[in-house]
């Protein structure tokens, strides 16, 4: 019996040693996992502050240009779209130090005291004056001077931008402001700018009935022609400017003594197209003898 009692008691010492090892075992294991868990953690932090570091480097690398495909047919709609939006770009495709004529005056604009020149893109339409029906279908991957310009009617002066294609890539070259009364269009902005802004005026210089070109409302590839009275006119012409016209000459002359003018008006992103022509008349006056508007 006193045999028995101390096998069991013996039996009960290894089992605890036992289990008390095993205790011990899972407790080191759990230990060893969690500083394996731990581990990536601080990897991650390393990690991130390579990351921020590598974008501190990027970001003071300046590309000399941004990606723009050039080829020897580079679109000058597209060109000049992204050149009045992105100053690196537009900087990379002006030739420094920039000619600037100021009527009479020559000048050179460096490039630290260059500002930004957003031209039209911030306007919810640009203007094109032509001189003709065939301007209408001009063609820019065949040219290689093409100018932009403004001109202002109240302060009777036009700034006119000159792009050179150079190597497949359109370059600013040179900037001119003059007095529009060097300019033979005198004579029609003088006219425009009053019709635009007096509705009595304007009254008096539209044909009745007026031509009227549109698209069909239930099918954009159809056309309308059909005629306007005055009133009409009135509710379905668009806003006219009355300060200034944006203009881009595609390598064509411009007639300046031509008895017809179009003015288009041109939505950037938004469909927007109308087309207005004028004619000027035997008794020397201006009238607006056809509206088209092919929006869509």
């Amino acid at each position: 019996m006193r045999y028995k009692r101390k096998k069991i008691a013996y039996f009960a010492t290894m089992y605890k040693k036992i289990f008390f090892s095993a205790v011990v075992f899972l407790v080191l294991f759990s230990c060893g996992n969690k500083k394996k868990e731990v581990e990536p953690v601080v990897a991650t932090d390393v990690t991130v502050d390579s990351i921020e570091f590598v974008e501190d480097t990027i970001l003071l690398i300046e590309p000399a240009e941004p990606a723009f495909p050039v080829t020897s047919a580079e679109s000058f709609d597209d060109f000049i779209y992204i050149f009045a939006s992105d100053t690196a770009f537009q900087c990379s495709r002006i030739v420094f130090p920039l000619p600037y004529y100021e009527e009479d005056t020559p000048l050179k604009i460096e490039k630290k005291d260059w500002a930004h020149d957003t031209l039209f893109v911030k306007q919810t339409y640009y203007t094109l004056l032509l001189d003709s029906e065939k301007e209408m279908e001009h063609n820019d991957d065949s040219q290689t001077s093409i100018q932009v310009e403004w001109i202002y009617m109240k302060t009777h002066k036009v700034k006119k931008y000159y792009f050179e294609r150079v190597n497949g890539r359109w370059m600013l070259e040179a900037i001119n402001l003059h007095p529009i009364e060097k300019d033979e269009r005198a004579g029609f902005v003088d006219f425009f700018v009053r019709f635009a802004g007096d509705s009595l005026y304007q009254m008096k210089h539209i044909r009745e009935p007026l031509k009227f070109v549109t698209t069909d409302p239930d099918n954009d590839f159809n056309i309308i022609e059909t005629t306007l009275d005055t009133e009409q006119w009135f509710a379905f012409k668009p806003v006219l400017p009355g300060d200034k016209l944006s203009n881009i000459i595609y390598g064509y002359e411009t007639i300046d003594e031509t008895s017809c003018k179009i003015l288009q008006l041109k939505g950037i992103g938004n469909g927007f197209l109308n087309t207005l022509f004028f004619r000027h008349k035997p008794n020397g006056k201006w009238e607006l003898y056809k509206f088209e508007d092919t929006s869509n």
